[in-house]
């Protein structure tokens, strides 16, 4: 047999097996061709996207997390991962690794996992060529989830759990595909999210933040209040707006909605449709924008279409943790990540 044939039929059974093999090289999201390490026994999560992904794929390879979890966090957290190191990050603001810790770390891999503009993808090229080190960049957007655990799980030979994986992102997806292709021309409810302490700042049409709207078939009334990805925005704007729901994940703004002389006006405080959304471990709804997204779609679904959605939160609550968290809930875990007076069709004026 030549050298060809023999490379050929080693290929093919790589792809059938789903295991990318040492030598070969794969092309990550940026279109940039990652050597495949021999083996993978430690993986750098270069940011708090790609460190929740990785827990939630393969959290014994993980070298470390970008910050240290905080208690309330760490209480949903599988041991030992929840005191693995603060190894820093390297994407983003106030990035705290530099390449000696890194190499200090003796990675197999780095993993980044969100934006693939040009920052991301400079920096991955930077510092597989300054470390000599595979830096895989995936991209993060929602759609693209169960591709996305498929890419990884080939990289770091775990094609068989990464695949379970993928098929629950596509069950999770695929539930509500039918209910939202059939809601009226006009859509769903409309929706503002409102961020930080005042409520004040919220996520713009194409914004990453507020992508789980359009999947759970909801209109987001600041649309067109700004370009990139956040905007600050009026309270008169918002009572302009008149919302059918107000969604946050800032407990001080959920809190203050309800007794704020103007905000208590607005229609959706009024009945009651003012939702916080769960933050343990990781944000459901936004912050950071990983794979831990998917509850929070379905944790949205119960919140905008209580009728059909919210009588089975907590069963699916806990399939997720189970899965991806590798955490079996208890009754105090589940009511302490659902949080009190938050539950979707229960009420929330006060």
């Amino acid at each position: 047999m030549d050298i060809s044939r023999r490379t050929l039929l080693a290929a093919a059974a790589s792809l059938l097996s789903g295991v990318a093999r040492a030598g070969d090289t794969l092309v990550d999201s940026a279109g940039r061709r990652v050597p495949v390490p021999a083996r993978v026994a430690k993986v750098f999560p270069a940011g708090p996207p790609a460190a929740i992904f990785l827990y939630m794929l393969a959290p014994d390879l993980m070298a470390g997390w970008p910050r240290p979890p905080r208690p309330g966090e760490r209480e949903l957290l599988a041991p030992p991962y929840d005191r693995l190191p603060d190894v820093g990050r390297l994407t983003g603001r106030g990035g705290s690794a530099n390449l000696e810790t890194v190499l200090a770390l003796k990675p197999d891999l780095i993993l980044d996992y969100g934006s693939v503009k040009p920052t991301y993808v400079s920096l991955a090229d930077r510092v597989q060529a300054q470390t000599g080190i595979p830096y895989a960049l995936i991209d993060g957007r929602f759609d693209l989830i169960a591709q996305s655990f498929r890419t990884v799980g080939r990289l770091i030979g775990r094609p068989g759990d990464a695949e379970a994986k993928a098929r629950e992102a596509e069950r999770i997806v695929a539930a509500l595909a039918a209910f939202r292709d059939a809601l009226p021309a006009g859509g769903g409810p409309r929706v503002y999210y409102g961020r930080g302490a005042d409520g004040l700042h919220t996520g713009v049409g194409g914004s990453i933040n507020v992508e789980l709207l359009k999947y759970a078939g909801a209109r987001n009334v600041a649309d067109e209040a700004g370009s990139g990805n956040l905007a600050s925005v009026s309270l008169e704007q918002v009572l302009a707006w008149n919302p059918d729901v107000v969604l946050t994940t800032d407990p001080n703004f959920y809190d203050l909605v309800w007794t704020h002389p103007v905000w208590r006006t607005l229609g959706a405080v009024r009945a009651g449709r003012v939702y916080l959304s769960p933050t343990l471990p990781f944000g459901w709804f936004d912050r950071p924008p990983s794979a831990n997204r998917l509850i929070g779609l379905r944790w949205l679904l119960a919140v905008l279409y209580p009728d059909r959605f919210a009588a089975d939160l907590e069963a699916e609550t806990r399939r997720f943790y189970r899965l991806y968290y590798h955490l079996d809930l208890s009754d105090a875990q589940l009511a302490r990540v659902l949080g009190p007076g938050t539950r979707p069709g229960t009420g929330n004026s006060r």
